[in-house]
């Protein structure tokens, strides 16, 4: 079987695991780069089966119907909203997920947080420069953080909001009182959250009802001094507001790890602007998680060569 790993930025997933071990006797491809349009189709024609990681390369109907010889496609998490998972199955493909960790993108969701409050990478290239002493930074203790989706990785991040002493309020379409006080948190509405935060972290899943659900209201809403975080999907805010929400200085600073366009464009305006933070969709990106997606990831293609798949995503 010849075997495609996408979108290997890092050069990582060769030694993640033990894959000529795993895969005795099959040809494996590792593309270290990002591939779009007829260079993919080029480059997955004779494969059976692709590793994809995240939503990094999507699989519409489209290029399913253009890729024939493709029998088997995995997933890194169980969960990828850029994969047509039933156009996948009606041409025959297997679709599988592996695990993961939450914990990485909670945790970087609160250095994006830090970096914003205390601008850290602001000083540090003005020490880098042969300055001293900027800026004036914002303390979190006594403070509102508002989490925008109170999940896996919300849930955790409100955890942190309580140890560094904040108030934790906490807001999504179906959130009830009893799930939010269960992780420390008080149920606001979307109006209060916005309004009252000095921080606002979002932590939902892109679909249909939440694609831009953050929009120039509820930026406008925040406080001045107010930071917006994002490690969900950058989908979710609407863009444009955003861009004016941080010329316009509706809002503090905003800490992103997730973008419309990913990878984000070389000239795209968020690059330029000031009071950001910016970071190239980190989240999972940890040698602990890159171990757990692969390894099941191997896992997932052996289980299907021995006719008993694993993890299947079905729709």
């Amino acid at each position: 079987m010849r075997v495609a790993v996408l979108d290997d930025y890092q050069r990582a997933a060769a030694f993640a695991v033990d894959w000529a071990g795993g895969l005795p006797g099959h040809e494996l491809t590792f593309v270290h780069e990002h591939l779009e349009g007829a260079a993919l189709v080029d480059a997955l024609r004779d494969v059976e089966a692709v590793v994809a990681m995240r939503e990094r390369t999507g699989f519409p109907a489209a290029l399913i119907a253009r890729l024939p010889r493709l029998r088997l496609l995995v997933t890194t998490g169980m969960h990828n909203a850029a994969i047509d998972v039933a156009a996948a199955t009606r041409a025959g493909i297997t679709v599988c997920g592996t695990g993961g960790y939450t914990h990485s993108a909670a945790e970087l969701t609160w250095g994006l947080l830090l970096a914003v409050a205390r601008s850290i990478t602001v000083e540090d290239a003005d020490v880098r420069a042969g300055g001293w002493q900027r800026t004036v930074g914002l303390d979190l203790a006594g403070r509102t953080l508002a989490v925008v989706g109170l999940g896996r990785v919300g849930s955790r991040v409100a955890a942190y909001g309580t140890a560094f002493g904040m108030r934790v309020v906490a807001w999504s379409p179906h959130l009830t009182a009893e799930r939010a006080g269960e992780h420390g948190a008080e149920l606001v509405s979307r109006e209060e959250a916005f309004a009252s935060a000095d921080a606002v972290s979002l932590h939902l899943v892109l679909g249909r009802t939440t694609r831009g659900l953050i929009g120039e209201s509820d930026l406008r809403r925040m406080k001045r001094s107010g930071i917006l975080i994002n490690t969900a999907r950058g989908p979710i805010i609407e863009e444009a507001a955003l861009v004016r929400a941080l010329r316009e200085g509706w809002i503090a600073g905003a800490g992103l790890d997730v973008f419309d366009t990913e990878p984000l464009p070389a000239g795209h305006v968020l690059r330029s602007l000031p009071r950001t933070v910016l970071t190239p969709h980190l989240g999972y990106v940890t040698r602990d998680t890159y171990a757990a997606f692969f390894g099941e990831a191997l896992e997932d293609i052996q289980a299907f060569l021995a006719g008993t798949p694993l993890r299947r995503l079905e729709r």
